[in-house]
């Protein structure tokens, strides 16, 4: 592996040189070899008696062993590829078994493919959803994390929550709920989408029940297309689908008429239906190879010392920013001072072919390793155009 601090990456994806791209929690650019493994792939269907029945196998199999080595996860089975959070999710609620006196835990405003799933499933088979919202607006991170945990109680089934809050980059301390929720014996499911490739996350060390990462942002992967490691409150759980691929035997085409009950071993029996997608998985895992190569750690690194001098500039501007310790390297969000007017900022950011996302209450800047000084310094004259 490639051994000291990152250099400018922007050589591997194809953004418009005039263009300033902080949005990378918004959906990241492709790189150009994912670009060119899914080419292949579409390309493999003009002769499809070329594709052999590992063909439907392999490929799978070596993304979930890529993504195993992210995670530090050391059975690649208990991996299961799926097209969005909110499948697997659902897969999930599937599971969880609640009821009157029951509740699940939630965190305010967090990202709807992680609560909709559990409010159907309360409205369902009763119970209570417990949403819990910060201390108040602006520096939100001090004080959340005790909010959660004091609302995990014996009758709590599960605690979902993201790694860190979608909208701003919150950080929470994840170890201290997971030990909250082996105390009550609660299930602990986590949606790693806005983490996972950028910033270190351990399901050894953490043990989460499930941990799902959608692929499109920070794994640099192509969209409809995620994946979600399954802990073993979970493993022996009933799929949304019962598809042909996720049986035993299903490697023997021939085969496939002599049904059987028994599912292949780990999460391989939660995969989508048609997982074998010919274009989106060698796409992925092109991507894959290349964070694996930058490693997480390393990234979150050049996006710390990327935005260091930003932040005393900012607070000048009167833009509030989250404390060191509970702001991402890579996902933050940017308070406006009063009487602000947010179409004016929109346009001077178009003037300044800055690219960023709002929010919530928050203008959510998210930097890559594809960024350099010269994006960092358009985001600090956009706003200081909008603002004086």
């Amino acid at each position: 592996m490639t051994a000291g601090p990152l250099t400018c990456q922007r050589h591997h994806f194809s953004l418009p040189d005039d263009f300033h791209y902080l949005n990378c929690a918004y959906m990241s650019p492709l790189p150009r070899v994912a670009e060119e493994a899914g080419i292949e792939g579409l390309r493999a269907k003009r002769f499809p008696q070329a594709i052999a029945p590992e063909d439907f196998f392999r490929p799978a199999d070596e993304l979930r062993a890529r993504f195993a080595r992210l995670v530090n996860a050391p059975e690649p089975n208990r991996i299961a590829t799926v097209p969005s959070v909110s499948y697997a999710v659902s897969t999930i609620t599937r599971n969880t078994a609640v009821g009157p006196g029951r509740n699940v835990v939630i965190v305010h405003e967090q990202f709807p493919g992680n609560v909709y799933p559990w409010r159907r499933l309360v409205d369902e088979r009763g119970g209570e959803l417990r949403v819990v919202e910060p201390a108040g607006e602006g520096v939100r991170g001090e004080g959340w994390t005790d909010r959660i945990l004091d609302r995990i109680g014996g009758g709590t089934a599960a605690v979902a929550m993201g790694t860190v809050h979608w909208t701003d980059g919150t950080r929470f301390d994840l170890q201290a709920v997971r030990e909250r929720t082996r105390e009550v014996g609660a299930a602990m499911v986590l949606d790693g989408t806005q983490t996972v490739g950028a910033v270190p996350l351990d399901v050894q060390a953490l043990a989460p029940d499930a941990l799902v990462v959608a692929a499109y942002k920070w794994l640099l992967g192509p969209y409809s297309l995620s994946l979600a490691w399954f802990g073993e409150r979970y493993l022996d759980g009933v799929p949304l689908e019962e598809t042909w691929i996720g049986r035993r035997d299903s490697e023997d085409f021939a085969g496939l008429v002599d049904y059987v009950d028994d599912y292949q071993p780990g999460a391989l029996r939660f995969d989508v239906g048609q997982r074998s997608n010919f274009a989106l998985i060698p796409a992925l895992s092109a991507s894959l190879d290349l964070v694996l190569e930058w490693r997480p750690e390393r990234v979150s690194a050049y996006c710390r010392a990327l935005m260091a001098d930003a932040f005393p500039r900012l607070r000048e501007l009167g833009l509030r920013v989250e404390d060191d310790r509970w702001r991402s390297p890579h996902l933050f969000g940017l308070g406006l001072p009063p009487g602000v007017d947010a179409a004016r900022l929109k346009d001077s950011l178009a003037r300044h072919r800055v690219g960023v996302s709002f929010r919530g209450s928050s203008v959510r800047v998210s930097p890559y390793v594809y960024n350099n000084a010269a994006d960092v310094d358009a985001l600090v004259a956009a706003f200081g155009e909008a603002i004086n």
